[in-house]
């Protein structure tokens, strides 16, 4: 029954293609730190249940649930021990069905987590592998490897983790496993047939119970080089660089993926997969985006691209170029579990959230689909002053590992109250919240003209209000000063001032419809401002 749902819910407002995911604003919940429902400080699913009118009202079309499988948390829950189940800190399967009922009631999409590139070491089919030994089946579903030199003691080739040291660990019989992540993370082996099916098997299950979509993690990491060949330079693997690579982005994962659109497609309502992809151009994006492989492909591209108005517009021209020939939209995100928010990497402060207030109208004007991180909407800067012994990112315990501080964008968002922790939960909060968010809590922020809060609800009212918002997959650049963004789309013009300075120039409308910061002149747009204008 939950699984057919989802073809009744209405397409969205000024549409021009079939597809709800299209011009689609998709919201991120990240389960530990959105809303605990039974005070033990950790966010669950019944407390994202509560909340999903609160996200409703904002305007969102769809929220994306990062991982709440079981799992032992070695990695925030990217390692994955059971692919059907829930993580009893989370809740149960019948708590799963109740976030999908509930957001089908208020015509609101569900998209989950899927971690396909690895498991945990908890994982059954990996406990019977070290149980079975070396040259046993289940071995052969993930990649173990005789070490080099006489004794084996070596790695099998030059790979390097993620978050830091060899991306392989010997086990006791001497063989090597890899893990491009974490140790307890071991990368499964997707040219064995068991791999294949047992993923199918899990998209099916969770259709079944009425998902609308998956994103899915390290979408370009599945299928790796023949024969594993070393890296052959002593270099920090990273998940987005220019680099070719022999376990990035192969060939070999895009049969994978016209495999699982053909599951999607035998689904009804439109079912969709987002790709995770970090590739080192968007014409290489653009190649998992195909008609018959996923849907949409997160935009790293423009989310790496820093507060200049060139930048930026290389960056969307770049992006829709590369869409267009496979028809796929665009997509925009600002922020997500694994960045610094963008308020922090702006500048911090009154400046950065100048800017990041700024950005999200220039996102939000962008035809394509669009990713809003959970506290964006709130202007929540990065906690930079988090102790070290309450962080749990995995990198941040590894030697030469990435920065090891994406626990700052992942601390609980404030919801009501003036201290801590902020209508969370009645039991503390998993990572401290600093003081000063008392202001920012969505309580402070409603119903004030002036907070990031009411600037996004507005912001997500227009854009479904008019058809010149979302649709399409173009716009056309209007003259500028330099440092301004100015593009018009059907009757709506946006314009962007990047500089750290008033920039005079005339009204490009006959009425505001939004702005960023206060217009004292509509011939002049302030620093770090945009503006919305009806032509």
């Amino acid at each position: 029954m939950t699984q057919h749902l989802a073809e009744t819910l209405p397409t969205q407002a000024g549409s021009t293609l079939p597809g709800w995911w299209r011009e689609a604003v998709i919201y991120q919940v990240y389960p530990r730190s959105f809303a605990d429902s039974n005070g033990d400080g950790m966010g669950d699913l019944e407390g994202i249940r509560s909340r999903l009118p609160y996200l409703k009202e904002l305007g969102v079309d769809a929220v994306w649930l990062s991982p709440f499988y079981a799992s032992p948390q070695a990695d925030a829950g990217y390692d994955v021990a059971d692919y059907r189940a829930i993580d009893p800190m989370f809740g149960t399967l019948h708590d799963a069905d109740a976030v999908i009922r509930e957001a089908h009631r208020l015509d609101l999409r569900i998209i989950v987590d899927l971690v396909p590139n690895h498991c945990s070491d908890q994982h059954e089919w990996f406990k019977q592998a070290l149980r079975e030994g070396p040259g046993t089946p289940l071995r052969e579903r993930f990649h173990f490897r005789p070490g080099r030199g006489a004794d084996g003691s070596e790695p099998p080739n030059d790979w390097e983790s993620i978050f830091g040291g060899p991306a392989w660990t010997r086990v006791a019989d001497g063989e090597w496993y890899l893990h491009l992540f974490a140790p307890e993370q071991p990368d499964f082996n997707w040219e064995h047939p068991a791999v294949q099916d047992e993923f199918r098997s899990v998209l099916r299950f969770w259709l079944d119970l009425g998902v609308d979509g998956f994103r899915i993690d390290v979408a370009h990491g599945l299928v790796k080089a023949p024969g594993l060949p070393d890296l052959g330079r002593d270099e920090q693997l990273k998940l987005l660089g220019n680099q070719v690579l022999p376990f990035f982005d192969q060939d070999g994962v895009h049969e994978i993926y016209r495999s699982w659109r053909t599951v999607l497609d035998e689904y009804a309502g439109d079912r969709i997969g987002v790709a995770e992809a970090w590739t080192p151009s968007a014409d290489r994006t653009a190649l998992y985006l195909r008609s018959d492989e996923l849907h949409q492909a997160f935009n790293f591209h423009y989310l790496t691209t820093g507060w200049d108005a060139a930048a930026l517009r290389g960056a969307i021209d770049e992006s829709l170029d590369a869409m267009r020939p496979v028809g796929a939209p665009t997509t925009w995100v600002l922020s997500n579990h694994d960045v610094v928010r963008h308020v922090t990497r702006y500048g911090g402060g009154a400046q950065g959230l100048a800017r990041a207030r700024a950005a999200a109208l220039l996102m939000l004007a962008l035809p394509g689909s669009a990713y809003v991180y959970q506290g964006e909407e709130l202007g929540l800067p990065e906690v930079v002053d988090l102790p070290d012994e309450v962080r749990q990112d995995p990198s941040f315990f590894k030697e030469n590992g990435q920065d090891g501080l994406r626990d700052g964008c992942r601390v609980p968002i404030p919801w009501s109250g003036d201290q801590a922790p902020y209508g969370f939960g009645d039991g503390g909060s998993w990572l401290p919240q600093p003081a000063e968010w008392a202001g920012l809590s969505v309580a402070a922020q409603t119903g004030d003209p002036a907070s990031t809060l009411e600037l996004y609800r507005a912001a997500l009212r227009i854009r479904r209000e008019r058809a010149d918002l979302g649709a399409g997959d173009a716009v056309q650049w209007l003259e500028a000063p330099e440092g301004v963004l100015a593009f018009r789309r059907g009757e709506f013009v946006c314009t962007v001032n990047t500089t750290g300075e008033p920039v005079r120039m005339p009204a490009r409308g006959t009425a505001v419809l939004l702005a960023s910061a206060e217009l004292a002149d509509p011939g002049t747009l302030p620093a770090d401002t945009a503006v919305w204008w009806q032509v």
